[in-house]
């Protein structure tokens, strides 16, 4: 039992002090002043916050294929630390997730090694390669939750086309990386003020913004199902707005990165040298796009965060500029660093719990699972010290992936424990749980949870 803890849960309408009780895994309660059950352990969480455990819609786990830089075992125990009980990985692995035996295999291995629920995501196009489509209806009938050749985006509008109306028959999203590769290609670094400075080509807005263009378009004729993932620009900000104010039910994401840094962050102590861990596709932008994708979250139009979390090994990032592999490892700093904009005011906190819990379940379609926090259910859900302070050590890391532009920032708020599907999967050495007797909480690891 967790006495006298803030618990915050969107889908509910639910910000208070309460208790929560869970026995054999299941939440059996959730209120004020509920009765101590016979031997039960009871942790006392003044000062904490009791939310729905966190939901990613987008993680690269690099399994398979790719092992030396994230496996499934350590993805999902870093995911289980940064507070998420539920993570969506995507299909750029070696071989791709584009046929029937694939996502076999790798539901296979998920029930062997993943620490939180796993829910894959299947590719577009064979091979990811843009030309061809793959058998979206086998690879439903799998269990992907949706499809996506991230990493890329989709190709050509005629296979855009055909993948949306589809989804519309699937009920399954199509989450494209909305890239216009010709004006891309070449870049490292936002088009602007650093690449001026850096003397190099710049990666434009329109890059981004040409693609949910395009994408947008095909959703409103097909009326297929569209998410438009890691939205970076002002312009795609404002795009989705009208689209969405038109009625078109389209839904994208922020990545915790594009909320909290701009370009500038690129460059090594402010000198003219460039920091590759801060290479990201679609790159850091400047703070008035920073600020426009703020916004949009604030106000609905962009629906949710997701990490993009895309470990590296040290040698991936340690090259030049042009070479060196994009994406940070961010499972373990997400909701730490985010909790800035809440303790700066720019972001309100019942907000940033929703667009991590409530709304990507409902993309996902997994309300009465996750999202929530549900009497009755396999307990989900992530405890918070929002006033913790630590600092982001890299090497303390659970992933196999040290590249984070965060290293050394100070952060206040912490997760402490996770619970996914009835099972304690992360606690934080510093939380005092008290000893066995028979109800409660469960033991760390004492089996894996769900997908």
């Amino acid at each position: 039992m967790i006495r006298a803890v803030r618990v915050i849960d969107p889908a509910q309408g639910m910000d208070g002090i309460g208790d929560l009780l869970i026995r054999d895994g299941r939440l059996v309660a959730v209120g004020e002043h509920i009765e101590r059950a016979e031997g039960a352990r009871e942790l006392d969480g003044m000062g904490l916050i009791a939310c729905p455990g966190l939901v990613d819609l987008h993680c690269h786990l690099r399994e398979p294929g790719a092992e030396y830089k994230e496996t499934i075992a350590t993805g999902t125990a870093a995911a289980a630390a940064g507070g998420f009980v539920a993570i969506c990985c995507m299909p750029n692995t070696d071989p791709a997730l584009d046929t029937r035996e694939r996502v076999q295999r790798l539901r296979q291995r998920l029930q062997e090694d993943a620490r939180v629920a796993v829910f894959p995501i299947g590719c577009v196009s064979k091979g990811r390669a843009g030309q061809e489509l793959v058998a979206m209806e086998e690879l439903a009938a799998e269990g992907v939750v949706g499809f996506s050749d991230d990493g890329d985006p989709v190709g050509t509008a005629r296979l855009m086309r055909e993948a949306l109306l589809h989804s519309r028959e699937l009920g399954l999203p199509i989450i494209d990386h909305c890239e216009d590769r010709t004006l891309a290609v070449g870049t490292f670094v936002n088009e602007g003020a650093v690449s001026a400075r850096l003397g190099v080509r710049g990666n434009p807005s329109a890059a981004e913004e040409v693609m949910v263009a395009r994408d947008l378009a095909l959703a409103r004729a097909t009326g297929g199902r569209l998410h438009v993932a890691h939205v970076s620009t002002a312009g795609s900000v404002e795009m989705l707005r009208r689209t969405r104010e038109a009625g078109v039910p389209v839904t994208a994401e922020v990545a915790p990165h594009h909320l909290l840094l701009t370009e500038e962050a690129t460059l090594t102590g402010g000198r003219d040298s460039f920091d590759t861990n801060a290479k990201v596709n679609p790159p850091l932008r400047t703070e008035a796009d920073r600020r426009a994708v703020l916004q949009g979250l604030r106000e609905g139009t962009i629906d949710i965060i997701a990490t993009d979390h895309a470990p590296h090994a040290s040698h991936d990032k340690e090259r030049e500029p042009a070479c060196a592999a994009a994406g940070i490892s961010e499972f373990e700093t997400a909701l730490g660093c985010l909790l800035g904009l809440v303790h700066s005011g720019e972001l309100r906190l019942d907000t940033l719990i929703s667009r991590l819990t409530r709304d990507p379940a409902r993309i996902l379609g997994k309300e009465e699972e996750l999202g929530r926090l549900h009497p009755g259910r396999p307990a989900n859900l992530t405890l918070i010290d929002p006033e913790r302070l630590w600092t982001v050590d890299p090497r303390n890391f659970l992933s196999k992936g040290r590249n984070t532009p965060f290293a050394g920032r100070k952060v206040k708020g912490k997760v402490v424990l996770t619970v996914a599907h009835g099972v304690v999967v992360y606690r934080d050495e510093r939380l005092d749980i008290p000893g066995r007797s028979g109800a409660g909480v469960g033991d760390v690891g004492s089996r894996r949870a769900e997908p």
